[in-house]
């Protein structure tokens, strides 16, 4: 009997996430330059991060030998999130906020409800705490909040739920997750994955802080990482009730996230005119790649994130060809959905870069 053979099954059963292809990576394997490559596969932010947030960053240095101090960007995030303090957690990434949670709530002999096709992490995060996962079946690729409800059991205790979520794109009418929320029992954490919050039309955006201030039972996770363009530097958060906050601070791991990193977050949230370069960016490019997709004849599920999802024969060859071409996109076979790749909407020069190679590599 090995050493391994010590550690508790369910954590020798978990199969480790696996990221996107890293740029140095590709080019070490292709023998590319990593400039000539493009990736877009990682839903990061083509613009980087904000001039502010790179002033900031600059600027903590100096104190980098202090351990962290996140008073200043938990009480910006409370002002504006309209909650008081020690209703903030603040996390290594918004995964880390998905593991705290996990890690307060689950354990053997208990489960947690996703949809299919959710978020690899909900998975791991529940396994790693000798949880089950209860996996409800999803609807044309999208939640089916009827599906998750019936899913429930009694043993059940937190239900994950991204909006919009990845890797599919889709988006659930936030009158129907309400519905499902008061329609649940009040002892499950609902977790709320807003990671790509920022990124929905004007017209889909609605004040989910409110519910948490109407149900002590939810608990919602942003992240940095995305439309703010600090993905490297980890940093997330999560809004909930006291009581539930304060039980993910028992768990969390002691100055969980950099000086470096809160810097940048907190100049980041007064940086007005980089979200919306970013978010007019976005839109753009997403028009752009979903225009070249129906030139090609290919089919994509609905987008409101930064990425899109798109349905394409023999979607292992294509991303064989396309990583050839030094353009890097995600597949997504691990999320039992073989037909599929998902591209990250880039710079106007890498959108168009990526729909030449597809076009090469589906008919070249």
């Amino acid at each position: 009997m090995s050493i391994a053979d010590q550690s508790p099954e369910y954590i020798r059963a978990i199969s480790p996430y696996v990221p996107g292809k890293p740029i140095t990576e590709l080019a070490r394997e292709m023998g590319l330059a990593e400039a000539s490559i493009v990736k877009l596969a990682s839903n990061e932010n083509p613009l980087g991060m904000s001039p502010k947030a790179k002033a900031a960053v600059a600027a903590a240095i100096d104190g980098i030998e202090r351990y962290p101090d996140n008073f200043a960007l938990t009480h910006a995030l409370a002002e504006r999130c309209g909650v008081n303090v020690a209703q903030i957690v603040l996390g290594n990434g918004s995964n880390d906020i998905l593991e705290l949670a996990a890690r307060a709530f689950l354990g053997p002999n208990r489960s947690a409800v996703f949809s299919a096709h959710a978020f690899a992490v909900y998975q791991l995060a529940t396994t790693a705490t000798g949880a089950e996962c209860v996996v409800a079946p999803a609807k044309n690729y999208a939640h089916d909040l009827a599906a998750m409800k019936a899913a429930i059991r009694p043993d059940t205790r937190i239900v994950w739920l991204a909006n919009p979520n990845n890797p599919t794109g889709t988006f659930l009418p936030y009158g129907d997750i309400e519905d499902f929320i008061t329609s649940i029992r009040s002892d499950i954490l609902v977790v709320l994955d807003e990671a790509y919050n920022e990124y929905l039309p004007l017209s889909e955006r609605f004040d989910t802080l409110a519910w948490v201030r109407q149900f002590p039972n939810v608990l919602i996770t942003r992240t940095f990482s995305k439309i703010y363009g600090l993905a490297g530097l980890r940093i997330g958060y999560g809004v909930g009730s006291q009581a539930v906050v304060d039980l993910l601070n028992r768990v969390r791991q002691p100055f969980n996230v950099n000086n470096l990193a809160l810097a940048a977050a907190a100049a980041s949230l007064d940086d007005q005119v980089f979200l919306t370069d970013s978010f007019e960016l976005n839109a753009r490019g997403m028009a752009q790649i979903l225009a070249g997709l129906k030139k090609l004849g290919l089919e994509s599920l609905p987008a409101y994130g930064n990425f899109i999802t798109f349905k394409i024969a023999d979607a292992a060859g294509v991303n064989r060809r396309l990583l050839k071409q030094g353009v890097i996109v995600r597949p997504l076979a691990g999320y039992n959905m073989p037909d599929y790749l998902r591209v990250t909407i880039g710079l106007e020069h890498e959108n168009a870069r990526f729909l030449d190679a597809l076009e090469h590599a589906t008919h070249g």
